[in-house]
């Protein structure tokens, strides 16, 4: 773990450890040996009600933790149904809702028990979908978010020297139906593994993908703030050339929003052209000879009603001084500015910040100093999902020996 950190002191006074426990294996020995290394640790346990028997084992793992010492917390989803993409949607649901109370309770770090097993059916499945060395490389160590940190320490450890432990120490754990219906693309793939015997190598492809992830990283994050300039407007100055692909993808991602970066080869091709293009949801442009990522404004988000920390088009944070103020709501600033009022600015740049808007008129625009008396302190940061650096951090290669 001390590779994993730094990590505030083990302190009642500092807000604790985050654990996502569901009760299985995996999250359950995670807990067990979080408990071991440290006493200020939060469970947050997810009742998805998906299934008739999700509330029971949500409350049984939440008697477990107790008796292990262990605080936690009942988060549920009320709003999942049975239809198509149901793992899709139950998964964002779930990180949607722990990074929410990871935020209520001051948790800067949140633990996740993916272990080596998944990290091997993860780069399997991006090894067929063609997602390239990024893809294979999976699922780090360390995920950067926007305001906290979604830790993996498990991803050298195999599933089952995660349910060996349990037994060893005299802990059960709840066994879920789903991941053993064939009808699941991950649990067809972990069977496909394990009868080829092929999780090892898929588990080192992700590992050495992972560290070639991770160099990149470190280099992008060099060569941005040598070369690139990132605009509090939400937009990036990226100079005379453009960057390489790998840089402008981690751009790319960030000015557009997204959780996900776009397919490299279409950044290569975007970078090979050396023109104007739209991509992802941003666009390239050339402007003073120089080149300027900003948003695509048919992408931008539609209003949304104006609230103190509301995040509007998953990219820009909204301060207000009061929640008393008259109902106003933020959506793109638009046309219309006259040049001077732009300071400088082209059109086309203006259109995609973030305005306050109140009976159909605008009223503010805070990254232009624009606004009528009453709405003078308000302020809109920008603030995307992920680090335009790069999100995931692998640890070093002597320490990825032991998936066996």
């Amino acid at each position: 773990m001390c590779d994993l950190g730094p990590f505030l002191a083990d302190n009642p006074n500092f807000p604790p450890i985050a654990i996502a426990v569901s009760g299985g294996g995996d999250s359950l020995c995670l807990a067990w040996l979080a408990r071991t290394w440290r006493v200020n640790i939060l469970a947050l346990v997810v009742n998805h009600g998906i299934r008739t028997e999700s509330t029971q084992e949500a409350f049984w793992t939440i008697a477990r933790l107790r008796e292990m010492n262990i605080p936690s917390r009942l988060l549920t989803l009320t709003n999942l149904h049975n239809g198509p993409s149901l793992a899709a949607r139950a998964r964002y649901a779930r990180y949607a809702i722990l990074t929410r109370a990871c935020r209520e309770e001051g948790c800067i770090d949140l633990l996740l028990g993916h272990q080596a097993d998944d990290q091997a059916e993860t780069a399997y499945m991006r090894e067929i979908s063609g997602s390239g060395s990024n893809g294979l490389a999976a699922m780090g160590y360390i995920s950067i978010m926007s305001d906290i940190r979604i830790i993996r320490p498990l991803l050298d450890v195999s599933r089952q020297a995660l349910r060996n432990t349990l037994k060893k120490v005299g802990l059960n754990w709840i066994d879920d139906p789903s991941n053993k219906n064939q009808h699941a693309q991950r649990v067809r793939i972990r069977y496909t593994l394990r009868k080829l015997n092929l999780r090892d190598y898929y588990w080192k492809l992700a590992m050495h993908a992972g560290e070639l992830r991770s160099y990149q990283a470190k280099t992008s994050a060099k060569t941005l703030a040598q070369t690139v300039s990132v605009l509090p407007f939400g937009w990036a100055q990226l100079g005379k050339d453009l960057p390489e692909p790998y840089i402008l993808t981690s751009l790319i991602r960030g000015i557009s929003g997204s959780s996900y970066p776009p397919p490299i080869n279409a950044v290569a091709q975007l970078y090979t052209s050396q023109r104007e293009a739209t991509l992802w949801g941003t666009r390239l442009v050339l402007w003073q000879k120089k080149w300027y990522l900003i948003r695509e404004q048919a992408a931008i988000e539609h209003s949304i009603s104006a609230y103190s920390c509301a995040i509007w088009d998953n990219r820009f944070k909204l301060i207000l001084p009061s929640t008393n103020l008259e109902k106003i709501s933020i959506s793109a600033c638009g046309f219309g500015l006259p040049r001077y009022l732009r300071k400088g600015w082209p059109a086309l740049f203006c259109a995609t910040l973030p305005a306050l808007w109140h009976n159909g008129q605008r009223v503010a625009v805070p990254h232009l100093d624009l606004a009528e008396p009453k709405w003078k302190n308000i302020s809109i940061l920008f603030h995307p999902p992920i680090p335009l650096t790069g999100e995931t951090l692998y640890a070093d290669t002597q320490q990825q020996s032991h998936c066996c």
